[in-house]
């Protein structure tokens, strides 16, 4: 989950070099006649450097227009790029094996530079609230290398809520993994020409367990568990059917939700009852 070595060194010469040239345009730290000498720079100092270039995004295009420094089509390019920057508020929400998960006002797929994010961020501290600036560089994000953040506690309806955000934007294909011209998805799960075949399989299964629910029948004598469960087992049936046969009838799908729900509740308050020795 972060940049190869080669690639991390590249970004932060290109990024010391943006920096540099924004320094010399803006005035900000004095005595500053060197690439070289801006890297010895403090955190602080370099924080006003970067504040005044995402201010005025348009230095980016300056310096690609002018090259101070000789750079190559191609890395001017990957300069160019960030001007496609996002800066604002994040909720880092899990690690994948592939990036970070990153949510703002929309979901990112994060690389980190000379370390995994989780190395600086560890696992147990997740939900973790930061403000940060995220950049194209290549064909992935990464951030800038700076981030504020927020000694803040989530409880657990915003840790629910943020779960439910990723799960939404992994099943609509809309995790951001590039930003830019470039900018493109991660892959959204969709059923292959050999899984529809599976699923005219299913329909024939679901037929017969429909067949083989129907008979269920509670009373005459049997356990009063017995009249619920079944119910729950035919409403979950149901559920499979809409699923199987119509998955886009969010209607369909949505009745047969709640009524599953009501026959579990069925079930939930029998069990109680006989707790109590009702």
């Amino acid at each position: 989950m972060k940049l190869s070595t080669t690639d991390a060194t590249l970004f932060f010469d290109l990024l010391w070099m943006l920096q540099f040239f924004v320094n010399q345009r803006m005035d900000i730290i004095a005595n500053i006649d060197s690439v070289d000498e801006y890297k010895e720079c403090s955190q602080e100092d370099k924080v006003k450097v970067r504040q005044a270039l995402f201010d005025q995004p348009e230095l980016i295009l300056a310096f690609v227009n002018e090259n101070p420094f000789n750079l190559s089509p191609e890395e001017l390019n990957i300069v160019s790029q960030w001007q496609y920057f996002v800066k604002e508020e994040f909720y880092i929400e899990r690690y994948l094996k592939s990036h970070a998960i990153f949510i703002g006002k929309k979901v990112y797929g994060v690389l980190g530079l000379t370390q995994d994010i989780e190395d600086i961020i560890p696992k147990h501290r997740l939900p973790f609230m930061l403000k940060t600036v995220l950049l194209p560089f290549k064909d992935c994000i990464v951030y800038d290398g700076l981030f504020e953040s927020y000694n803040v506690y989530f409880g657990s309806g915003i840790k629910s809520d943020l779960k439910e955000c990723y799960l939404k934007a992994k099943q609509k294909g809309a995790i951001i993994v590039s930003l830019g011209t470039q900018a493109t998805f991660a892959k959204k799960e969709s059923p292959a020409k050999s899984k529809a075949i599976v699923a005219a399989n299913w329909r024939e299964e679901l037929e017969a367990l429909t067949n083989i629910a129907s008979k269920l029948r509670g009373g005459g004598g049997q356990h009063r568990i017995n009249s619920p469960v079944f119910s729950l087992v035919k409403a979950s049936i149901a559920i499979a059917n809409a699923a199987v046969n119509s998955p886009n009838d969010m209607d369909e799908l949505y009745k047969a939700i709640i009524k599953a729900e009501r026959s579990l509740k069925q079930v939930a308050e029998t069990f109680f009852r006989m707790e109590d020795g009702e």
